[in-house]
């Protein structure tokens, strides 16, 4: 009996040696396959949230003063007017087509420097992606008389557009030439001019699938009036809110401005 009583204390203690090492060296993975999927899913859900809903933009020049700032950065639909596939020219079907007076974001026609020109103000990038109103769409016929807008013969209240320069001219510009290929003539508003110049252009017939942007800040926008209709292809999407600001001149945060709704 004290054999047996010996040799089951010397097994039970040799059992408990062995799970002892055993677990010593011996840990819970700390990456799971439930982990891996659970991250696979949240980096699926991120990208398809960035690609086709949502993207994030800034505001680095004051040419939609007031309205957005320079400093601003927002948050741009990409769904309603059709997300653009990654890599590729498609884009998705969209819910709806920009409007008269809504705020786009879109891939500007190309912009190049004309020979023996001011060339300052064009970009680097040719075909830069701009914030620009719509004021006009396909069909309508929009031009400018002393500054004021015209589209199909009423004028737009200037509201956001009165922002000026008080320093600015009614100048010419060889990047305005390309509006006579789509000038109206023999029409009931009147003859185009011969040479266009910033407050006085048109009228101009906006053709199919395309729209006219111009900056809120008339007189400190590069816009339509010098690089053309953009196409409807080229629609990015429409900002929804402004998520953050900041004043780079007199380096703080515009607080109000946060999470302020674009209109």
């Amino acid at each position: 009996m004290a054999a047996r009583k010996r040799s089951t204390r010397t097994s039970a203690r040799k059992s408990v040696v062995a799970s002892a090492r055993k677990g010593k060296g011996a840990r819970d993975p700390i990456i799971t396959r439930e982990g891996v999927t659970s991250l696979a899913w949240a980096a699926a859900i991120f990208l398809f949230i960035r690609i086709f809903l949502i993207a994030a933009y800034h505001i680095p020049s004051g040419s939609m003063e007031p309205t957005l700032l320079v400093g601003d950065f927002l948050f741009v639909d990409e769904l309603s007017y059709g997300a653009h596939i990654p890599f590729t020219n498609l884009r998705m079907p969209g819910f709806t087509s920009p409007k008269r007076g809504s705020i786009v974001v879109y891939e500007s026609p190309t912009q190049s420097c004309i020979p023996n020109t001011r060339c300052d103000f064009i970009p680097d990038d040719p075909t830069p992606v701009v914030v620009k109103r719509v004021v006009a769409v396909a069909g309508d016929t929009i031009y400018m008389r002393k500054g004021l807008v015209y589209i199909n013969g009423i004028a737009q209240r200037q509201g956001y557009g009165a922002v000026t320069d008080p320093l600015a001219q009614n100048e010419s510009s060889p990047y305005y030439a390309w509006q006579h290929g789509f000038e109206v003539k023999g029409s009931r508003f009147g003859a185009p001019p011969a040479v266009p110049t910033h407050d006085d252009w048109g009228p101009l017939l906006v053709p199919p699938k395309h729209l006219m942007g111009l900056g809120d800040n008339r007189y400190q926008s590069v816009d339509g009036r010098m690089y053309g209709f953009a196409p409807l292809a080229n629609v990015r999407g429409r900002p929804l809110f402004i998520y953050f600001s900041f004043d780079l001149q007199d380096w703080k945060f515009r607080w109000s401005r946060f999470f302020m709704i674009i209109r």
